[in-house]
């Protein structure tokens, strides 16, 4: 065969390995820890590789989200379960 065509065929399949190799260490890399974060619903930056948890504003500053509609809203979007509702105690009875 002709040289030419030998190179060629060498150069086409090194091209394809290393793109396989790439489009690998992508989805190694960043697009199943991706899926896996947002799975989670945390934030992925992809840039940086790093799954954050999302914290409300009220946890930082100790503000109080006083409507709960929103209250529940934020909590839902965070993917925070609502706390359980306080059963009413009874008072003690003396003996």
């Amino acid at each position: 065969m002709n040289a030419n065509i030998e190179r060629l065929k060498l150069i086409f399949i090194a091209l394809f390995v290393v793109g396989v190799v790439g489009v690998a260490v992508w989805q190694v890399g960043w697009a199943i820890p991706g899926k896996k974060c947002t799975d989670a619903k945390k934030w992925w930056d992809a840039g940086e590789r790093v799954c954050a948890t999302p914290i409300l504003v009220s946890d930082i500053t100790g503000r109080v989200i006083t409507d709960k509609k929103a209250l529940e809203e934020a909590r839902r979007a965070l993917g925070r379960p609502s706390p359980p509702a306080k059963a009413p105690t009874a008072p003690a009875q003396q003996p």
